[in-house]
């Protein structure tokens, strides 16, 4: 299946194919005013390659057209909108990452939110920031400041505070169990959770794993003031502003709300989540100093 992000990359290597007819040259002649092997020019043509800001100047600038460098820079624009590569955006640090997410969420007045298998950003501690992010750094093979970027998303935090702000959460229990950081970093970020639930602003339910679901809990995703939506694949995060995209995730979020317990019964999750890590802990101590 064609997604826009694709269908958008086509799109632009057409736009280049046009450009480079009008001006008269073949592949083989722009790809040489570039310093680009042949392949790399047929590559964005076809849309099997993103372009990079860099590209699109050489491509402009090779034809002799300057003025169709905006033109082109628009179109990129139009494409990272929709589609941010990890690899990409983590070049430039996790910091870096951590301050964009706080200007889009300081721009919103209200997010709802989903997340199954991690407990969402905004709601995380230090420690249990700092495996998360480290994980993924090297999941992607990147070299980014860590500790830089734990401030950043401590930093977002400060949002949670803030009157006329609402954030509604429903988290998977799942993600009370998943075992991203050691055992005594995941106590106190689940009791942290806990303070939380008594926070003005903030609304966090759970999908206890035996509740009855109309759809699965699956990918998380964000939604903010009802007009853009950011999720996450395994090698990009992606911004939905269409209003049908939007109306789907927000029809998604309210499906999976109605299996979610709040409150008191959130809280009781917690403490269940708690137990359980606790009695794997102990587990493990038997078994490592050889007792059955």
């Amino acid at each position: 299946m064609t997604t826009d992000f694709q269908q958008g990359r086509v799109t632009l290597g057409a736009r280049l194919r046009e450009l480079r007819i009008e001006a008269g040259l073949t592949g083989r002649e722009l790809a040489a005013r570039c310093g680009w092997p042949h392949s790399k020019v047929s590559k964005l043509e076809n849309g099997r390659q993103t372009a990079a800001s860099a590209d699109l100047k050489a491509w402009a600038s090779a034809i002799g057209r300057s003025d169709v460098t905006s033109e082109l820079l628009g179109r990129l624009r139009g494409l990272e909108m929709q589609y941010r590569s990890w690899r990409r955006q983590l070049a430039a640090g996790h910091r870096a990452v951590q301050e964009n997410a706080g200007l889009v969420e300081r721009r919103s007045r209200t997010i709802h939110g989903f997340e199954s298998g991690i407990i969402p950003g905004l709601f995380q501690t230090a420690d249990y920031a700092r495996h998360v992010l480290m994980r993924y750094a090297d999941l992607h093979g990147v070299v980014g400041n860590v500790e830089e970027g734990v401030r950043a998303r401590l930093a977002r935090q400060s949002i949670l505070k803030e009157r006329g702000r609402s954030f509604r959460f429903i988290v998977w229990e799942g993600a009370l169990r998943v075992r991203l950081c050691p055992p005594d970093v995941m106590l106190v970020q689940l009791e942290h959770l806990v303070r939380l639930l008594r926070t003005n602003t903030v609304s966090l339910g759970v999908i206890p794993f035996e509740a009855d679901v109309r759809v699965a809990p699956d990918v998380g995703f964000w939604i903010h003031d009802e007009r853009l939506v950011v999720t996450e694949i395994w090698n990009a995060e992606i911004w939905l502003d269409g209003a049908d995209d939007v109306a789907l995730y927000s029809k998604v979020w309210d499906t999976l709300n109605e299996a979610a317990v709040y409150e008191a019964e959130a809280h009781r999750l917690i403490l269940r989540s708690q137990r359980a890590l606790c009695l794997s802990s102990q587990a493990k101590h038997r078994e490592t100093r050889g007792h059955p």
